[in-house]
């Protein structure tokens, strides 16, 4: 048996499991960092014997030092050596991944890649970062950070992601999708105007992606131009990844998975357009197959791993 542990920028989950599948799981909210690492260490003295921890989170990170460095989705985590307080802990191994390379790990395995020798997946959830499994491997970098594309500006101005306005992961995030509705929605309230779902500036703080994708869904103007330029943006993110990598596959979790229909063709349409035709046409756009277990099943092919 193994234990992972999934740790995220809202919500953790410690769980229990083999190849044959989750047999326990403990979940709770992500708070401060004290107080996390608290319900971490009690959830896996509490979920059953392993003989192997794993931790998915984002990054940063020192994998080989299993250290947590700073990531901007859980303020606070400075320099936390996790992988040292679990085997100290509970006296057995623990190894950490990037939740981007863990769950890269799992769709190539288990999920939308099986069968690829080169796959990214990106986890578009609350942050936006790549793991790039390139010639039947995961593929880390020098420093463990390959991957890191939500960092990469694709616009001078836009949402604020990964720490930079205009980022990748400023405008195809949750939170980016949330200050690309408040921001449209502002200029509307601006010259005289209101939403449905904002008619003054106090209602600014209650737009949220998921609010925006069912109010595209209905039809909603405003929401529906949010989703065309995220939409535009991931397929020029993509573009990128297409041209310089030549997968077979881009796996796309989260948001991706639940607004497809909304992303989909203004993504297609920067892909036609910006890439070339022989990696474009070798290479599919699929939705995480794994679904809202990718977390946990990530933690524990990391696990699996030591």
């Amino acid at each position: 048996m193994k234990i992972g542990i999934d740790i995220g920028g809202t919500k953790c989950a410690v769980v229990l499991g083999d190849q044959s599948g989750i047999k326990n799981k403990i979940r709770f909210s992500t708070t401060t960092c004290e107080e996390t690492l608290a319900r971490i260490m009690d959830a896996v003295g509490a979920i059953g014997t392993g003989d192997a921890i794993g931790v998915s989170c984002g990054g940063p990170l020192d994998a080989s030092r299993g250290l947590i460095l700073s990531p901007p989705n859980l303020p606070g985590w400075d320099e936390i050596p996790i992988c040292e307080m679990l085997t100290s802990r509970f006296g057995i191994p623990a190894r950490l991944c990037n939740d981007a390379d863990a769950c890269a790990l799992a769709e190539w395995r288990f999920g939308a890649g099986k069968g690829t020798q080169h796959m990214i997946f990106l986890t578009f959830g609350t942050g936006m970062g790549a793991g790039l499994i390139l010639g039947g491997r995961l593929y880390s970098g020098a420093s463990g950070m390959a991957g890191e594309i939500g960092h990469i500006r694709m616009d001078q101005n836009g949402p604020v992601g990964y720490g930079k306005r205009g980022s990748f992961e400023g405008f195809c995030s949750g939170g980016g999708i949330a200050q690309l509705g408040q921001t449209l929605a502002t200029e509307i309230l601006q010259t005289g105007g209101t939403l449905p779902y904002c008619k003054s500036r106090a209602d600014l703080p209650q737009i949220t992606a998921k609010l925006l994708a069912e109010q595209a869904a209905a039809g909603e103007p405003t929401a529906l131009e949010v989703w065309r330029l995220c939409g535009e943006k991931l397929g020029a993110g993509l573009s990128i990844l297409v041209d310089l990598l030549n997968p077979e596959a881009i796996v796309i979790g989260s948001i991706f998975e639940r607004a497809e229909a909304l992303l989909r063709p203004h993504m297609e349409r920067v892909l036609m357009r910006e890439t070339l035709s022989y990696a474009r046409e070798k290479c599919r756009i699929l939705p995480a197959a794994l679904g809202d277990s990718i977390g946990d099943y990530a933690a524990l092919a990391v696990a699996s791993q030591i």
